[in-house]
């Protein structure tokens, strides 16, 4: 049975946590709807399938935002209880920081189980569809990568600029237009006509020039350098294989990756896996961070759970490429970092706290004796 204290608190983080997981999904909702909005635009998705896409994206990513709006509402709540001395009260009435680990389980608990959901079922689920939905939208298009007649097209940060005038009833392009700027010398190609052609099993993109001009080299330097040709075929990305095959992982139902030998697909299912297991992780973390009395000065503790906060998510990140490379051992995973954030946080805590005060006192009081 729940008490009082228990309710209480379950109830201050619930507000607390439905209202920054909605401020977080309202931010996250907006970015995807402006990147949807613009695919819509350059018409490499119908406008039939905007509501359809937006939410598989949602449900895509909605595992990656629970566990920090998690981490925030408990560390909200508890500062505001500090701060209104009200965990001294429940100190006082025998609710310690054992009781607050209690309560914080008793909405992890729950919390993990959806997280784990989203992240081993709906997050391979909507991947899978939103990739059937870019493929379907990409043989229906005639359009290089969404390109449309009159607007410029441009690709890896800029570097590849592509234009064409024109786009006949043929899917032929007349008066083209390409820079690249992604070697040391800048070339640009004029031609009069050219075809589209994308590999489906690489995603390989090239554009076949047909009857122009080349430029190398930046103009008024003595190695620039002009050529005419009759056929040419240009590449407007590099191989795409990597992507391809993480395309593919992040599709492929949970069961699958289960038992799986390659680095990349235990990486896939230990990612997924450490969504849910971040609630736990962070539970434990958030008491330590709490200044639990409003005299102590809590500047330190603010400044080491931002730290902690970033380090966790970005440690996540990092783990996840030490696998794949192989820079960690395989037998060691990618989920380390969860217990290496929890030691260096209690370590940095321990000289501050009264277990630690304690055992130094009794190891000072042993030394005296023997020293007499």
């Amino acid at each position: 049975m729940l008490s009082v204290a228990d309710r209480y608190l379950l109830a201050e983080i619930s507000k607390v946590f439905a209202a920054i997981m909605l401020t977080l999904l309202m931010v996250m909702v907006s970015m995807l709807l402006l990147r949807t909005l613009e695919e819509v635009n350059v018409g490499a998705l119908s406008n039939d399938a905007v509501l359809r896409y937006l939410g598989l994206q949602i449900l895509r990513d909605t595992a990656s935002l629970l566990p920090p709006a998690f981490f925030i509402a408990v560390l909200v709540t508890l500062g505001r209880l500090a701060r209104d001395s009200e965990l001294i009260a429940f100190g006082a009435c025998g609710f310690g920081p054992v009781r607050l680990y209690r309560s914080l389980l008793l909405f992890a608990v729950p919390l993990s189980l959806v997280t784990g959901w989203f992240a081993l079922v709906g997050q391979p689920y909507a991947s899978l569809q939103v990739q059937i939905i870019e493929d379907a939208q990409d043989q229906r298009s005639t359009q290089v990568a969404g390109l449309r007649a009159g607007r410029f097209y441009q690709q890896d940060g800029g570097r590849i600029t592509f234009y064409a005038a024109e786009i006949d009833e043929a899917n032929r392009f007349r008066g083209i237009f390409l820079q690249d700027r992604r070697a040391e010398q800048p070339r640009l190609i004029v031609a009069d006509s050219g075809t589209y052609q994308r590999d489906r099993e690489t995603g390989e993109q090239r554009v076949v020039l047909e009857s122009g001009r080349r430029y190398d080299g930046t103009a008024g330097r003595a190695d620039y350098r002009l050529a005419h040709f009759d056929r040419y075929t240009y590449f407007l990305d590099s191989d795409r294989t990597s992507e391809i095959e993480r395309r593919r992982r992040a599709a492929m139902p949970t069961r699958d990756l289960v038992g799986a030998e390659s680095l990349a697909e235990r990486a896939e299912l230990s990612h997924r896996l450490a969504a849910p297991l971040a609630i736990y992780a962070l539970a434990l973390l958030a008491i330590p961070l709490t200044t639990l009395s409003p005299r102590q000065r809590g500047t330190a503790r603010l400044l080491l759970a931002f730290l902690t906060y970033f380090a966790f998510f970005n440690l996540q990140r990092l783990a996840e490429n030490w696998f794949q490379t192989g820079l960690t051992p395989a037998w060691m995973g990618m989920l380390w970092y969860q217990a290496a954030i929890l030691l260096m946080v209690y370590l940095s805590l321990a000289p501050g706290s009264f277990w630690f005060r304690q055992a130094t006192d009794a190891i000072r009081g042993w030394y005296r004796s023997r020293k007499r």
